[in-house]
């Protein structure tokens, strides 16, 4: 099963495509909030996911926040879009872990907003396949 899953952001959103059967998942690419539906929908079309995973922005203590509202108004929109299962994941630390990532593995010039929201909607994505399929391996 073919699972997508966003990093939503006030100005960028990261996406990355994941299947269920291999537990693996990879960056697909960042897109600007503007326009976005439209960039959705292709990526929507081309890949044909079967549900939906959107990164829950909580504070530190698991608490909402003014973010916390939009990523949930955008899974919204997603499923009233598009018809395709939603599911809210707690995003808590994808961003401190994507900028480590990427700085370990390039440096400093590897630390771009595109890259570090792509990487963290397969961070979000990797750890729902691993809550929701950890014990089935």
């Amino acid at each position: 099963m073919i699972v997508m899953s966003f990093d939503f952001g006030t100005k960028k959103i990261g996406v990355a495509i994941g299947e269920c059967i291999t537990y693996s998942s990879r960056v697909l690419k960042t897109i600007n909030k503007k326009n976005y539906i439209q960039n959705i929908k292709k990526i929507i079309l081309d890949w044909k996911p079967k549900k939906i995973i959107v990164g829950l922005p909580l504070d530190i203590y698991g608490k909402k926040q003014k973010i916390t509202i939009k990523a949930e108004k955008f899974s919204h929109n997603l499923f009233k879009k598009f018809k395709i299962p939603v599911i809210l994941h707690d995003e808590r630390f994808t961003t401190i872990e994507a900028k480590h990532l990427l700085f370990k593995n390039g440096g400093i010039k590897k630390l771009t907003k595109n890259k570090i929201n792509s990487l963290s909607a397969k961070i979000i994505l990797q750890s729902w396949l691993y809550e929701k399929f950890k014990n089935k391996k």
